[in-house]
């Protein structure tokens, strides 16, 4: 009986990957012998191949046909293997993909080159093919070392399953070069590198988070206990995260890993099913003990299939948007999670383990000002760090913490939409009392967004949402942009106008993924959202007559069911409120009438925007306040034109200026202008 040649070796994957190489070595020892009148001539041409049998020949087979020693080996790496108790990438993916070890050899003969580029010369030799280093299935299919072994199924089977693929997809099928994927490749020689691809992540076991460390709502925390077992047992195939971007998804996923003992590899961009990078993920996932987690981004209504994994037994876990869905073998048995934003009190969880209480001034103020996700928590809190630092400040206050919120906005939200300056107060604003009381009612309905279901009945309070939408329709000119940046200045947010250009897609169903993404991100970072002229899309729905038609229902149909479920704060301005859908209107919580100021509103209107120092008669400013009805975004452009020609003419605005620019104004209207000529009003006033 021969012994083992593997006796005593250490059962790590390096020596498992050895043992396996000098495998494929003998293999291919075995057949480039066959193509030369002896050894020694294989040596004279390859000279490095004499070192590589050098020491095979110390290992216990020296003397021993090619044939036999294949053989011997394999039959000693077995042996070895079932005595191994670590996880061996090699061995798991064998069993995974459901192969034996003759394939396994085949399957490094392959990766060769990637270990000594000198074995492309020899496989460049072999197949005649000037310039081809890699071995392709015509020179892998010839190689039958026994009438059991079919080398062109062990071929298939290893493309098959994703454990190797061609480099030249677009030549012949026996010509193409093979490759072991490379992220494959370091799994199996025992490497677990952080990023094994540019799209890759894996992270070991110690590195996540333990299911009893997750901050999570309670409910959801008791299922959660479950869900390891479940996987665990194959009751369940999958678990797919719902919830919003940042949000703790894959920190969920990877503690789910953790209790199951196994890694976590993340696919970092958005996958399909149909990309050729699909097919390395179950592969390396099984290599590497892993759970492979998977990002899926889709549009409101769009389903994706998800394919099984190949040579992969085991959990997937699928990260998803709020939107979307998911089908197919590879999540027949899924279970579902929705992770909700953080309400008051976890988010203050999140901000103390992000930041030590003794450097954050009020925790419990920021908690409740800044509604965000518990990943933009965390990088709000170091970058508000750094504010503090800047600022000189022992401790982090709410304008650093506001800071370092811009800016995460603007890394965002700034090629959606637009911010505008928010600063100001009310009293800036002319507006009669009736529009003065329904904008304070809509500041204590954003202050209060998430604690007004506890104020009202249960069959009430469960359908409300933190989300607010308000109206504010009226002519041009109103005050209707002013007052949305008052209102983000009183409640200390952000406020970002959506640019419809840059949403509005020509192609089906793109504007409604644009319209989702900018809603999504506006929710999570805590901005009010302005849809300025917002009748571009909110319109009356229209018999259809053409595709045109069908498809301008389905926005609105969509922009409907998106605002019913917007958790955000959402102000829309229209110039035609007679146009907006009446079920938009319906799903509006404040609508605020802007009406053309009366002649008192456009006094305070003149008064607050002249500059000081001006010498307008104030006979005059009665005069015009009583006599012109101008809006207040006219009173603004005539004074802007004023302060211009005082600036070419000594720098102070006359009554003369003044006049003149009011005309201007009924001429660009194409109005007659109600005030008297200034020589009369001065004859009139003297």
């Amino acid at each position: 009986m021969r012994k083992n040649l593997f006796e005593g070796l250490e059962p790590t994957p390096t020596e498992h990957f050895k043992m396996f190489f000098y495998a494929a070595v003998l293999n291919l020892l075995h057949h480039v012998t066959q193509g030369f009148d002896s050894q020694e001539a294989v040596f004279a041409q390859f000279p490095f191949l004499a070192g590589y049998n050098n020491e095979l020949a110390q290992s216990g087979l020296e003397g021993v046909s090619s044939s036999e020693a294949i053989e011997w080996w394999l039959d000693s790496l077995q042996t070895w293997e079932e005595n191994a108790p670590a996880n061996l990438p090699l061995r798991s993916l064998r069993e995974a993909a459901g192969l034996d070890h003759a394939a396994m050899t085949a399957l490094v003969t392959v990766g060769l080159i990637e270990e000594d580029l000198r074995f492309g010369s020899v496989f460049e030799a072999m197949q005649g093919t000037p310039g081809q280093h890699r071995p392709t299935p015509s020179l892998l299919n010839s190689w039958r070392c026994h009438e059991e072994i079919d080398p062109r199924a062990q071929v298939r089977s290893l493309q098959e399953q994703g454990l190797v693929r061609a480099v030249n997809p677009d030549a012949p099928r026996l010509e193409w070069a093979l490759e072991v994927p490379a992220p494959l490749w370091d799994a199996l020689r025992g490497e677990q590198n952080e990023v094994p691809a540019a799209w890759l992540r894996y992270q070991p076991p110690t590195s996540l988070l333990p299911l009893n460390e997750l901050i999570l709502p309670a409910e959801l925390n008791q299922q959660l206990q479950l869900i390891p077992g479940l996987l665990a047992s194959g009751e369940a195939q999958a678990l797919v995260v719902h919830g919003a971007q940042r949000n703790g998804r894959r920190t969920l996923l990877g503690a789910v890993a953790r209790a199951l003992g196994r890694g976590l590899l993340e696919v970092t961009g958005p996958a399909k099913a149909d990309d050729e990078r699909w097919r390395t993920i179950g592969p390396l996932a099984t290599a590497l003990h892993a759970f492979p987690v998977i990002n899926f981004e889709l549009a409101p209504e769009e389903t994706v299939h998800v394919p099984e994994l190949t040579a992969y037994h085991g959990p997937t876990g699928i990260v998803m948007g709020r939107q979307g869905g998911v089908s197919g073998a590879g999540v027949g048995r899924a279970l579902s999670l929705n992770l909700e934003m953080p309400d008051v009190e976890l988010r203050r969880l999140h901000w103390l383990r992000a930041v030590s209480e003794d450097k954050l001034r009020d925790v419990a103020r920021v908690s409740e000002r800044f509604r965000l996700t518990a990943g933009n928590i965390r990088r709000a809190a170091r970058l508000a760090e750094t504010y503090a630092t800047l600022s000189g400040h022992s401790k982090i206050n709410l304008e650093d913490i506001q800071k370092a919120s811009r800016a995460l906005n603007r890394q965002t939200l700034d090629t959606l939409a637009t911010r505008l300056k928010t600063a100001g107060e009310w009293h800036e604003l002319a507006v009669d009392e009736d529009t003065r009381n329904e904008l304070e009612n809509l500041v204590s309905r954003c202050r209060h967004r998430e604690r007004l279901h506890e104020a009202v009945g249960s069959a009430l309070g469960s359908h409300l949402t933190p989300g607010v939408r308000a109206l504010f329709s009226g002519p041009s000119g109103t005050g209707k942009t002013l007052a949305a940046r008052l209102l983000a200045a009183v409640l200390q947010m952000d406020l970002y106008r959506l640019d419809l250009s840059a949403v509005v897609n020509k192609y089906i169903g793109e504007t409604e993924k644009n319209l989702n993404q900018v809603f999504s991100r506006a929710e999570e970072l805590d901005v009010i959202l302005l849809l300025d002229e917002g009748d571009a899309l909110l319109t009356q729905r229209t018999g259809v007559q053409s595709s045109n038609d069908r498809y301008a229902n389905l926005e609105t149909n969509f922009l409907l069911q998106r605002l019913e479920s917007f958790e955000g704060i959402l102000i829309v301005t229209t110039n035609a409120g007679d146009r907006i859908d009446r079920a938009f209107r319906r799903r509006m919580d404040v609508v605020i009438n802007f009406a053309t100021p009366e002649a008192l509103e456009r006094w305070s209107i003149w008064q607050s925007h002249l500059p000081p120092g001006h010498l307008v008669h104030d006979s005059l400013l009665e005069d015009v306040a009583h006599r012109c009805e101008l809006t207040g975004g006219q009173i603004r452009n005539a004074i802007l034109h004023a302060s211009l020609l005082a600036l070419n003419d000594g720098g102070i605005v006359t009554s003369q200026m003044v006049t003149e620019s009011i005309l201007r104004e009924y001429r660009k209207s194409g109005g007659v202008c109600p005030l008297r000529r200034l020589e009369e009003w001065e004859r009139r006033t003297a």
